[in-house]
């Protein structure tokens, strides 16, 4: 028995001493799901690593569905993911609780294509820097794909003409058509804008300030709001609702840029009409971006592997399949994204330089640099977000709007009607079963 038990501990020390050693040549990413080309770009990443640096390295990739479960991961469980992609208020509190680790962009003879990354986006994710600190972002992540959030809709049904506000959510006309987000930042960073447009309008406060700084009283208005809104909102979703419009099945859509035009893409298939529109009062610009956890054991790995992320023909490969924008601004990503075919032209100077002034671009992809400057960086809520938490509670707590408590008052008296009759029906049985008893 002491042999066996001696034999097993050699077998295990032996098989840790393989994947200690494997974990040098192991690189760990941890993605959203359908956030990357597979075949063409992840698959292809180790060949190129060999090319570049000589070395063997096996890419391990696993996917998480919202910021927070990742951040846990790390957090808390202290996993030693090498390469992750959050959004960026998780970057900034990533930042904030010393998690990251900088990224190494000494490349060696290899290209540094980080440098390729647009300055509008530099300077977005400069903002994330905890307040009062000198830190870099750029040390410590690298954006990826980027976007708006504004109203996606079915033209059938919904003027333009009343998307032009946020307040289309409290429109009667549009009682139990509206999908929001469940995302409680998302919708606080665009109704607080709307909330206090008149300040806006007046000077008294930037659209910057108002996301990025949380108050009780910035909840109150927003939660107001909301609470006016229940009538027209059909339901609270975080992926779902985008598939409902492309079947025609609702009429608005709090969307992502790159949600909305996928779902432009799927509906067009089966002749469903939908667009997209940012509201005048202006929206949220969001980030998701590259960054090194402080558990990560494969420093090198991972900073190459952003670097190649960056490769042009990486990005518009990424963007073609998964249908978001990359943050690279190179003169290729420039040439993809200048459509003859598309009639409407944009001032996309703010993300190409100034020869981009009128680019003939899709722009739920790229928007119009009016529609930009409107736009603020969402934030972390940090002590606020218990406040934050507990609004959105009450907002959602007790969300019925009149066609769900139609439907489900016809399930209950379904339900009831079925339980009466089974009632009167075994009542029935037991009556003729006494009297054939007694005959």
């Amino acid at each position: 028995m002491k042999k066996l038990l001696l034999s097993l501990c050699a077998v295990l020390m032996a098989a840790t001493s393989v994947n200690a050693l494997d974990r040098a040549h192991t690189l760990k990413v941890y993605n959203w799901a359908d956030y990357i080309d597979m075949q063409n770009v992840l698959d292809k990443f180790p060949e190129w690593y060999k090319e570049q640096t000589g070395e063997e390295v096996q890419v391990i990739y696993q996917t998480f569905d919202i910021n927070e479960s990742m951040l846990t991961q790390i957090e808390v469980g202290h996993e030693d993911y090498d390469v992750v992609c959050p959004s960026e208020y998780i970057i900034e509190r990533m930042l904030r609780q010393d998690l990251l680790l900088p990224i190494n962009k000494d490349f060696g003879t290899t290209q540094d294509f980080t440098h390729l990354v647009a300055p509008f986006a530099q300077e977005k994710f400069q903002q994330m820097a905890p307040e009062g600190s000198d830190i870099q972002v750029s040390d410590y992540t690298v954006g990826y794909m980027w976007g708006t959030t504004g109203w996606l809709y079915n033209p059938e049904w919904v003027d333009a003409a009343d998307l032009k506000s946020w307040s289309a959510i409290l429109n009667p006309k549009f009682a139990g058509r509206i999908f929001m987000k469940d995302a409680y930042r998302d919708v606080y960073s665009v109704l607080v804008l709307y909330a206090y447009k008149d300040e806006i309008a007046r000077g008294e406060v930037t659209r910057d300030e108002l996301v990025a700084h949380v108050t009780p009283e910035r909840i109150r208005r927003v939660e107001k709001i909301l609470l006016e809104a229940k009538p027209n909102i059909a339901g609270w979703e975080v992926d779902f609702g985008k598939e409902e419009m492309t079947k025609g099945h609702t009429w608005m859509n709090l969307s992502w840029s790159g949600d909305a035009q996928w779902a432009i893409d799927e509906a067009a298939e089966i002749g469903v009409t939908l667009e997209y529109i940012v509201p005048e009062e202006g929206s949220n610009v969001w980030f998701d971006g590259w960054v090194i956890p402080k558990y990560a054991k494969n420093v090198k790995a991972a900073s190459y592997f952003i670097n190649y992320l960056c490769m042009p023909e990486n990005a518009i490969l990424n963007m073609e399949e998964i249908g978001y924008v990359s943050v690279i601004a190179s003169p290729e990503i420039l040439a993809w994204a200048n459509d003859a075919e598309i009639d409407e032209v944009a001032d996309l100077s703010y993300f190409f330089g100034e020869n981009a002034t009128r680019i003939h671009a899709n722009q739920v992809f790229y928007p119009d640099k009016s529609v930009i400057e409107r736009c603020a960086l969402m934030h972390d809520c940090a002590d606020k977000t218990e406040d934050m938490l507990s609004m959105w509670n009450r907002v959602k707590g007790d969300n019925l709007n009149t066609t769900m408590v139609v439907i489900i008052i016809a399930i209950l008296a379904a339900v009831i009607a079925f339980a009466v009759i089974t009632v009167f029906t075994k009542r029935r049985q037991r009556q003729m079963q006494s009297r054939r008893r007694k005959k």
